[in-house]
């Protein structure tokens, strides 16, 4: 027991201390915002410049209003999952540091996929375990993304889950040339999905995936797709 409860301690430490990172970069993201003569920058909007200057390897930040997830987006295409157990700063992190595919590009690919840890107590992407619930979607279904050049916004049009090995192999589509492909891929999340989603996408439109690990069956992931609207 004792044992147990040293690791235990250890381990809700190593949260704090992550977590406590997160809420500083956040900080300095945001300081002086309504004094900037950007004024594109809104108060609580992120300042990717000051962040990309720290860290050239952030491409974004990803933010769903009135939830956890409220973090940097990471990339590194020449080693695609440095930043599973790095934080911002490049120090060793259990929780990881949401990261963007390494195939994927902000500017050009039809479908960008972020990656991030389940961890319970809803920290990092754990907080899209509550998507299984219809009535959290009501209240949940805009995802944010600053990106070096703009502020977007997705709407969420399919949740749902499987196999990453057996199953949908949805991180298989970043672009597409023609709309049979694109419309094949879209009608396939849509028919997994928990419960019927009225948003929709078509040919030309941009999609939004977050994934993350879904500990309902072995290899499971859960994943959130969404169309860009603005």
């Amino acid at each position: 027991m004792l044992i147990s409860s040293y690791f235990l301690c250890k381990n809700l430490q190593e949260d704090n201390k992550q977590e406590e990172i997160f809420e500083n970069i956040k900080d300095i993201a945001e300081e002086n915002n309504d004094d900037n003569n950007n004024l594109e920058i809104e108060k609580n909007d992120i300042n990717m410049q000051k962040l990309y200057e720290i860290n050239s390897d952030i491409i974004g930040w990803i933010r769903i209003d009135n939830s956890n997830i409220d973090y940097p987006v990471m990339q590194t295409k020449n080693s695609p999952n440095y930043y599973l157990r790095k934080n911002f700063y490049k120090q060793y992190s259990y929780l990881g540091t949401p990261y963007l595919a390494e195939n994927c590009d902000t500017n050009t690919s039809d479908n960008l996929i972020i990656y991030g840890h389940h961890i319970n107590n809803s920290k990092m992407f754990g907080e899209l375990e509550n998507y299984r619930k219809e009535e959290y979607y009501n209240s949940h279904k805009i995802i944010k993304l600053y990106t070096l050049e703009e502020k977007r916004e997705y709407e969420i049009m399919s949740i749902f889950t499987t196999n990453a090995y057996t199953g949908f192999k949805y991180y298989n589509f970043i672009s597409t040339s023609n709309e049979n492909e694109f419309n094949t891929f879209v009608n396939q999340c849509k028919e997994l999905s928990f419960f019927d989603i009225e948003n929709t996408a078509v040919y030309g439109d941009t999609l939004l995936t977050l994934s993350t690990c879904d500990y309902s069956s072995k290899n499971a992931r859960l994943v959130i797709i969404a169309k860009r609207i603005i």
